[in-house]
């Protein structure tokens, strides 16, 4: 199981959060239904560069919706690969 924490303080819920949430949702339905749960946060201490996102421990700053494809490639699949294969401490 891969978290997805995504910053809905008023920050980062006024430049867009909500619209990251649902980038976020429509990818998980798409390629990973139950395999990835998402969670509203507040503050992660990024305020000033937009939108924030926290992807299990690993903290990634100013993501907008057209981000949200490649993060999911490159930092939610290689997770649950490695879930999958009993190897989550390997790259």
């Amino acid at each position: 199981m891969v978290t997805i924490e995504v910053c809905v303080g008023s920050s980062c819920f006024l430049r867009g959060a909500s619209d990251v949430i649902k980038a976020f949702e429509a990818a998980i339905g798409e390629h990973a239904p139950r395999q990835v749960e998402i969670k509203g946060t507040f503050c992660q201490e990024s305020c000033t560069k937009g939108v924030t996102v926290r992807i299990d421990d690993e903290l990634f700053a100013a993501v907008s919706p057209p981000d949200v494809p490649r993060l999911f490639r490159d930092q939610v699949m290689p997770r649950l690969r490695n879930d999958a294969t009993g190897n989550a401490d390997e790259g």
